[in-house]
Parts: C-alpha cells; structure tokens; sequence
C-alpha cells in the first residue's frame, strides 16, 4: 500500500518523472511538505540542474493545478477518482499536467513516459487504463468544461485550483477583486527578499558586493534595508552571506519588524521566535543595544535562532525554549513583544501550496490557541509598551476576530494606530491599528499585524 513507502525518497534511478512521482506519492498519503522533500531528494540523488527543474515543475505544479487536474479526469474517467488506486491517481496527474502545462514536453512523451512509470511500479492492469485516458483527452483536442460561472465559488475553485470552501471565505471577507487577485497570485514565483544587517554594511555596499557575484539586488519602495534579489542561486554559498551582511526574510515581516519599532536599550520579547528572522531584525533596530528575549517550543529551533545570531554579529538575543501558550515564568516587563502566532497559513500558498488541502484548515482550534499566547504573553508589556499580533494567514478569524476579542476582554490595553509607508498598500477597510498585507498589492506573503498599546 502506498501508506508504507519509505520515507528515502531516492531512486536507484534517475528518471527525474520517477523521482517527482515519489516525492508527490508521500504528499499524497503522508501529509508531508513539497520543499523539504524536493531538498532532501536533490541531494540523495544528485539532481542535475536541468532535473532539478524538471522535478521540481511537475511537483510543484501538480499541487497547484491538483484540482483542476481532477475536474478534468473525472470528465474523462468511468471510475470515480476515489476509487482509483493512489500510485495510479498520482501518475495520472502528472501525465495530464504534462499535457496542458508544460509546452516543452511532446504530447505523446507526456503519455507513454506515464505509461513507462505505470509499469515501473507494477501497476500492468493500471498502465492500460492511463494510457486510455490521456490518450483519449489528446483525441478531444484537450477539450473539457469548467463549471457554470454563476456559481462563483466553484468556478473559482475548477478554474484556480484552490478548495471551494477558502475562496467562499475570502469572497465573504475581502470581495471579489482581492480573492482573485489573492488566486492569480497563487501561481506566480515568490519574491525573494534580504533584509540588510545594517550592523555591517549598508544596503547600497550590499547591492555592489551582491552585483559583483552576478546577483541582481534592488531596494524595495516600501523599506530601504529591504533588496528584492533575483539569480541568487544558493542562498548558503554567497560570501556575503556566510560573512552575516543579510539574512533571508519575506518584506511581509520586515514590515511587522518595523511596526515593532524595537529602539536602542529596549526590552523585546518574541515568544514564537524561530528561525528568528523578526528578533534579528529588532535587534539590528536596536543597533545591538539592550536585550531581545527570543523563544520557541523545541530545542532544535532554538539552535536555528542561535546559529543566525551568530552569523549576523548579534549578541543581544538571548534564545531559550518555552511554551509561548502556557509558561507564565517571571520575566522582566517588556517595551515591545511580539506574538507572531502559528496560523494556518493561508498567506504562503505559493511556497507552501500543499496547505491548501489540510481538512481542517479553515475548521480548527487555531484561533484559541493564538488567544491564548496573546492573552497569556500581555502580561509582561510594561505601561505604554507595545504588543504585537502577527499572522502569515489570511483568514478573519484568525485574524481581525482575535485582535477585537483581545481589545474587547482586556481594557488595560487600547489600539495604537499603524504609522505605515504611504506605499503599503490597504486592500480591505480595517481599524488603524491593523493591517492586512495581500500578496497581489504589495508583492508580499499574505500577513496579518495588529498592534496594541499597555495603557497607562
């Protein structure tokens, strides 16, 4: 049974379409995310560029288009699709994305090389059936029907591959225009962006130093300490980046850093702090000055706080592990903290795009529990502090709801307005004192920030 392949997703082959089968395989039945086994399969089997990209495009286009793909066969199939054995499905799919999306690849490759894989993992009866769909799909000039528009929802989701039941709530909370601004973003390249260790160097003295390694880097309009990079290659070997001159960091949370407004010999605490990209920021900030208290749950993403510490010259963040959620221990009271919350993370579809299939996504007890953090972490911002709200998702009751629950249960604490850049752009009517970033208007991850102020 498919549930029992092992978790080495290399191959004694190379065949890069064999390779992207195992790896959507275990996403299919395990639950398991595309880029950590898209990693660990290039460097188990020695991909060559060229196979890296390969692999890498029908990976992650089959998660995107998946169910787009399954509208299509089930147009096509006699059998319903949940009938249909997992390795058979899988397969199916990639040969159909194949087909349709990928114009480097002939039809009749797209078909027999499916055939080909059928055959390698011992589905003889199955390989007949895949090479009579697809072929059939080639003979109807890749013809199929989407479903009425009238039905909104369900045509959005056929037509953008996304579960009927997100759009539904993003058509109710943001409106037309942004939900399918939000889709259309769904299938575009994540930008990539540095955040600037001012500590070392500046943004102008990185963009040369960047350049002269044949990396294009530009500063954004919205944050100066913000560059946009293009032909990076990997992240881990350029110089400037093993010497601590920048660090990785969407320009979503670089905006949450500067919201923050961290400042020379402030008290920071950042109680869901790892990798530690927002604690970095705060303390470059403070210029290295005063003290940031940076927390997770597990020890071995304390260690990834500690090495980037490190790396970037920072010797204010003091890293250990706590339950941001339950640990009341006695600390000292904070200037700022920052509750940067796990969500469900609807704003980073396009790098995550798997996440859009959890059952439970938009029915969970998620917004309890960042409450809960929220509630439990407010009691250590001194009188006139700040308390920071943050999300990478895009759903209001992850969001707005428990922002106004907070301020509605706890009267010590009022809305302090985001003072933001006249570039940020609002795409919803919301408080002053939140924000909701949409990556179709600002060309960045999905985000959610709320900020409060201690009275007194």
């Amino acid at each position: 049974m498919p549930n029992s392949i092992s978790n080495n997703i290399s191959s004694n082959t190379l065949n890069p379409r064999n390779i992207a089968f195992k790896i959507l395989l275990k996403i299919e039945t395990n639950d398991s995310y595309s880029s950590l086994l898209l990693q660990n399969s290039i460097k188990e089997n020695k991909l060559s560029n060229l196979d890296v990209s390969f692999v890498s495009a029908i990976v992650y286009g089959v998660i995107e288009r998946q169910i787009t793909l399954d509208y299509i066969l089930k147009q096509y199939s006699k059998i319903p699709l949940r009938k249909i054995e997992k390795k058979t499905l899988v397969i199916l799919r990639m040969g159909l994305y194949q087909i349709l999306y990928m114009d480097k690849v002939p039809d009749s490759a797209a078909v027999n090389e499916s055939v080909k894989l059928a055959k390698k993992q011992h589905l003889t009866q199955s390989s007949g059936f895949i090479n009579g769909i697809l072929r059939s799909f080639l003979r109807a000039e890749k013809q199929y029907k989407l479903p009425d528009e009238n039905d909104k929802s369900l045509y959005l989701s056929v037509l953008y591959s996304c579960p009927k039941e997100i759009i539904s709530m993003w058509l109710e909370s943001y409106g037309e225009e942004n939900t399918e601004g939000i889709l259309k973003s769904l299938f575009n390249r994540p930008p990539l962006y540095a955040r600037v260790n001012t500590l070392k160097t500046s943004s102008e003295d990185l963009i040369k130093t960047l350049e002269e390694n044949g990396i294009k880097a530009e500063v954004t309009d919205i944050l100066n300490t913000a560059l946009l990079l293009e032909n990076t290659g990997s992240i881990e070997k350029i110089k400037a980046f093993q010497n601590g001159l920048f660090y990785i960091q969407d320009l979503s949370s670089q905006i949450c850093v500067e919201l923050i407004s961290a400042k020379p010999h402030h008290l920071v605490m950042d109680v869901c702090s790892a990798p530690g990209g927002k604690s970095m920021g705060c303390a470059i900030n403070m210029q290295n000055r005063g003290k940031v208290y940076s927390y997770d749950m597990y020890e071995h993403k304390v260690k990834l706080i500690n090495s980037a510490s490190k790396r970037l010259g920072i010797n204010i963040v003091n890293s250990s592990v706590r339950d941001a959620q339950k640990d009341n221990r006695k600390l000292p009271l904070m200037d700022r903290v920052l509750c940067d919350v796990p969500c469900s993370g609807l704003g980073i579809l396009r790098r995550k795009p798997e996440i859009r299939y959890k059952k439970d996504i938009l029915d969970n007890s998620l917004p309890e529990i960042q409450y809960e953090i929220l509630k439990n972490n407010s009691r250590y911002v001194s009188f006139g502090g700040l308390l920071i709200y943050s999300t990478c998702t895009l759903n209001p009751k992850e969001n707005r709801e428990v922002a106004d629950r907070f301020l509605h249960e706890n009267k010590d604490f009022e809305p302090y307005n985001i003072k933001m850049s006249d570039k940020i752009k609002r795409g919803i009517n919301e408080p002053e004192n939140q924000l909701t970033l949409f990556p179709h208007l600002n060309n960045t991850d999905g985000f959610f920030i709320s900020v409060f102020r201690k009275r007194g």
